[in-house]
């Protein structure tokens, strides 16, 4: 018989009512983020997913998500980490969706055994898409000659200062049918046969939350307090677990001193031209569902 504590412990000490992990995972799903545009990675979620589940005696793990997508490889390795988790633990995984779930946010939120949103919330975007621009006409009106000298006659693959090929396209959408695939299996295998019967489904459509626990996409409406007081009790207590972070936002790297490097001006402008490429195609994923 385990001894305990508890007893001896006066009352007015004790921690009443079950405890629930909460994470939150907010932003576009990319490899790489930055001090001021925080998204989402496998490297930047895992240790606070292995901090909420590691949390004792929680019968749960509640996820709260708010992401247009991003990466179907992120998605996926988000998706898995929760899933393998949760079967390690023994835990049951609540999603609670906020503004979106979307795209590789909504195959995140197929980790939860139950999904949750507001009547507001956009759920779906089973698809994947590619997009970007064409220079062809611009570098010739402005004098300019393009030069590329590639080893292998795919190499430069749809640049985009050179007119698009039909095969070059063919090749695009095969490599893009395999990821949809790919997702609508995820989707079948975690929500089975809740989902509804419609053509539409997979299409790259997105509903509305209400819409969504029709299509089965999800399976109610509700919030998260709410949900954990009616599976929990009124003394549920809900706590917030956050990854350890250092200056700006960023964790410090082992061994060294913030601020150490030697300065790089070059470095420095680089970091912020990516920074805003990066941020332009973030903000491109938001205004896709008007957010």
């Amino acid at each position: 018989m385990a001894f305990s504590l508890r007893p001896f412990i006066p009352k007015r000490f004790r921690k009443e009512g079950v405890a629930v992990p909460v994470v939150r995972l907010q932003g576009a799903i990319m490899p790489q983020s930055g001090p001021f545009r925080p998204t989402l990675s496998l490297s930047g979620v895992a240790g606070v997913l292995d901090k909420a589940f590691a949390v004792k005696d929680a019968p749960a793990v509640a996820v709260v998500i708010n992401s247009p997508g991003g990466s179907p490889v992120q998605s996926r390795l988000i998706y898995k980490r929760i899933r393998d988790l949760a079967a390690e633990k023994k835990k049951e995984v609540l999603v609670f969706v906020e503004d979106v779930a979307a795209s590789g946010g909504y195959m995140i939120a197929c980790a939860g055994d139950e999904i949750v949103v507001d009547p507001s919330s956009i759920v779906g975007s089973i698809g994947v898409v590619s997009g970007g621009f064409g220079f062809v006409d611009a570098i010739g009106k402005l004098g300019i000659e393009r030069r590329v000298h590639t080893s292998g006659q795919n190499k430069a693959v749809l640049d985009p200062f050179r007119p698009e090929r039909p095969e070059d396209v063919a090749h695009l959408l095969e490599l893009q049918r395999g990821v949809h695939e790919t997702f609508i299996a995820l989707v079948k295998a975690r929500r089975g046969a809740r989902l509804a019967d419609h053509p539409d489904l997979f299409s790259g459509l997105f509903w509305s939350g209400e819409r969504g626990v029709e299509l089965g996409l999800v399976d109610r409406v509700g919030d998260l307090r709410s949900v954990l007081i009616e599976r929990y009790g009124e003394k549920v207590r809900p706590q917030l677990i956050q990854a350890n972070r250092g200056l700006l936002g960023r964790k410090p790297v082992s061994g060294t001193l913030v601020g150490a490097q030697s300065f790089d001006p070059a470095r420095l402008a680089a970091g912020l031209s990516e920074g805003l490429a990066a941020t332009l195609e973030e903000r491109a994923l938001w205004m896709r569902y008007g957010l």
